[in-house]
């Protein structure tokens, strides 16, 4: 634990630098270092944005939490008014942090002849991958990582690196399979303890939202997903970075914690009534696990961006985040793999058994906010809140879900609930005043300075990048919608 506590030091330290770097070169992975120490520099590195940064824009995109009345710091992003520079830091922490960290892991593995770890990097930037293309829509990929021999990468299209990272995928899952050479970084490996059958699990769960992201495009693969459905082998523990002190120590808690809570004094994020009310409403104990009660000890939210209304009242008069010092980081849970495995399902086998993975979703839901089964059964029983009733059509039952799966990454992967709002539309977004918070309803930000009803769909890219990469133009609006959002 030193070990990994010292990395995430230096990794914390290095951030502040690496938005002056190219997005292929990171002086900051010295060569001859073990690749162990690396692994856990990149894995910080991820769990830096998405514990960080994507858990503040998730949030506020997927209706957890809303601008405090009483502080501005990111009115920005509740009025739907990000501009270029709003993402450089995430994007030099994602490319010239963890991937190259990751493409290091990945040479050293394959100089040793180390599958397994080989598959763990390659696991891990497939997985980096996704979330910057989720994010930005098409973004430097097959071009990228090559140092100094191509220092403008151009972007490849977002349907191509969905394509290239399954390719990445079966193909370090080939080479682990013909060789089995279990990796050595073990506890240096913050999520699985370099446990090679999990790494295999995280794989296969990895493929199968990639394909279910796919559901409403022309690359739909029922075929590969109902193989990923026979075989039957993801994951069964959250994939989970936990390096984080227990008590408030700077640049040592879970990132959230760290700048919103520690550094800025809690003064910005409140509840939105958006996820509040749906858990009030429904008398669901997730509530308590989600945020933490006003100075009065009660569950006070706030519609999405209406600030206004409550000009006087500051932070503490409404519930706030609960995140803590030692709050893990979720890369992927089990109650999502279900949801996942649910969906499919419906989508490719006519909804047989997909009752019992929605069940299993929710009641690990349940389980990863340190509730128990008995606490879920009331809510999934015949008649409960979350009874999952199957219609037989196709949109109503994937609704259910996704709602379900709405309400169980809430500070557990919150830019992952804005994906999968965007891809789905559910839950829907609404004129205020129409909202039915108990059923899980959205609204627009009253404050939103976009015309129309819109959201956002996409961000800027990273203004660093776009000065210095002649490969790669600014896009038009944050309205641009990711190739797969379709629907």
């Amino acid at each position: 634990m030193k070990n990994i506590i010292k990395i995430l030091f230096l990794t914390v330290m290095i951030s502040s630098c690496e938005e002056d770097l190219n997005i292929n070169t990171n002086p900051n992975t010295p060569i001859g270092v073990d690749k162990s120490f690396v692994l856990t520099a990149a894995e910080g590195s991820i769990a830096t944005v998405i514990g960080g940064d994507l858990t503040n824009l998730g949030g506020f995109l997927a209706q957890y939490h809303t601008q405090s009345p009483s502080a501005s710091q990111y009115l920005n992003i509740d009025t739907y008014n990000m501009n270029t520079d709003y993402a450089n830091r995430l994007w030099s922490e994602l490319y010239a942090g963890a991937l190259n960290d990751l493409e290091y892991v990945k040479e050293e593995s394959e100089s040793e002849g180390e599958t397994g770890s080989n598959l763990i990097a390659v696991l891990l930037q497939s997985y980096t991958f996704q979330v910057l293309t989720d994010l930005f829509g098409d973004v430097p990929y097959s071009q990228t990582l090559q140092g100094n021999d191509n220092i403008n990468p151009a972007p490849d299209a977002g349907e191509d690196i969905y394509l290239g990272i399954i390719e990445d995928i079966d193909e370090a899952l080939a080479r682990y399979n013909a060789n089995p050479v279990a990796s050595t970084v073990g506890s240096q490996d913050n999520i699985y303890g370099a446990n090679m059958d999990d790494w295999v699990k995280f794989a296969n769960t990895l493929k199968l939202k990639l394909f279910i992201r796919m559901a409403y495009t022309s690359q739909a693969n029922a075929s590969a997903v109902s193989a990923l459905l026979a075989e039957d082998n993801f994951i069964t523990s959250d994939a989970v970075f936990t390096a984080y002190a227990e008590e408030q120590e700077e640049n040592k808690n879970n990132p959230f914690y760290d700048v919103q809570l520690d550094r800025l004094g809690d003064v910005n994020n409140v509840a939105s009534n958006s996820l509040l009310m749906f858990y009030t409403d429904n008398s669901d104990p997730r509530i308590d696990a989600v945020y933490r009660p006003t100075s009065a000890g009660i569950q006070r939210g706030l519609d999405q961006g209406d600030r206004g209304s409550f000009a006087n009242e500051t932070a503490s008069a409404f519930a706030r985040p609960k995140v803590l010092p030692n709050t893990p980081v979720y890369f992927m849970t089990v109650a999502e793999s279900n949801f996942l495995q649910a969906e499919a399902l419906i989508r490719y086998s006519s909804g047989a058994g997909a009752k019992d993975k929605y069940e299993l979703g929710v009641i690990n839901s349940f389980l990863t906010y340190g509730l128990t089964e008995a606490d879920a059964t009331p809510f999934i029983i015949s008649g409960g809140a979350y009874e999952y009733i199957a219609t037989g059509g196709i949109e109503d039952d994937v609704r259910q879900i996704m709602v379900q799966k709405w309400a169980s990454l809430a500070y557990v992967n919150n830019i992952e609930a804005f994906f999968e709002i965007s891809r789905t539309n559910y839950p829907e977004i609404v004129a205020f005043g129409s909202e039915d918070y108990s059923i899980g309803n959205l609204i627009v930000s009253i404050n939103s300075v976009l015309p129309g009803g819109q959201t956002p769909k996409t961000l800027f890219y990273a203004d660093n990048e776009v000065d210095r990469n002649t490969n790669l133009s600014q896009k038009a609006s944050l309205i641009e919608p990711i190739w797969w959002d379709q629907k």
